[in-house]
């Protein structure tokens, strides 16, 4: 590859590492609101089956993005991505947990309470969240590449959608496990979560295979790469 080529891939490798870091950070910042993401009003064990977290909103960029540095870049690039998401997201609760300890003032229009209200469950999300999100990003880039070498880099959908779906499970049950331990959630709600939860991640991890797909064969063509070749940065 000549250096012009390098450098481009590199700068791209950074925007998708930023989009990833920023989609996982905001999904711990906004988890606490809740919405229905279908409108039919099903009860499911104690709990609304399209009942869901926004914070799961941004969260299934993260899987696509997992998978498209791991098809062009390769694993290691992928790995790197992961461990810099965990930096960010203790560096961000560092943030939050300063921000929270100094006192507003009298004119300030967010005042302590609201503050606390909004982001004090925030160290647990994250605390959660990066536990359930090493399990699952680790586990999904191991699964990605296992189905990748066995079928020699064909088959694209069957490996995006594999790993996905697995690992997206692991994530779904390891948040919601630690959040109701410290009953940041009724016990009571969580098989329906974890159900709402994981239809809604695979729905979403199955819709963003048509983008996946578009993104492999952008880099494919702008990079002439043959199948299974990827872009070795480091």
């Amino acid at each position: 590859m000549i250096e012009k080529d390098r450098i481009l891939a590199h700068r791209i490798y950074i925007l998708l590492g930023a989009l990833f870091m920023t989609s996982l950070v905001v999904s711990n910042l906004i988890f606490q609101k809740f919405f229905y993401w279908y409108p039919f009003n099903i009860e499911l064990f104690g709990a609304k089956l399209f009942e869901v977290s926004v914070g799961i909103l941004p969260y299934p960029i993260t899987f696509l993005i997992t998978d498209l540095i791991s098809e062009i870049y390769g694993k290691k690039a992928a790995n790197q991505v992961v461990v810099t998401g965990i930096f960010a997201s203790v560096f961000s609760m560092l943030i939050i947990y300063a921000s929270n300890a100094v006192p507003a003032t009298a004119w300030s229009p967010v005042g302590d309470s609201t503050f606390s209200t909004v982001f004090g469950s925030t160290a647990i999300a994250v605390f959660a969240s990066m536990l359930a999100y090493l399990f699952a990003q680790f586990i999904d880039i191991q699964i990605y590449h296992f189905w990748k070498n066995l079928t020699q880099g064909k088959h694209l959908w069957l490996r995006n959608n594999f790993s996905t779906f697995l690992s997206q499970f692991i994530d779904t049950l390891t948040v919601l496990l630690l959040l109701c331990i410290f009953q940041k959630i009724a016990w009571d709600k969580f098989i329906g979560l974890l159900i709402s939860g994981f239809l809604f991640k695979v729905i979403m991890a199955a819709l963003d295979t048509p983008f996946l797909y578009l993104g492999v064969y952008a880099f494919k063509k702008r990079f002439n790469l043959k199948t299974n070749q990827e872009i070795h940065l480091f």
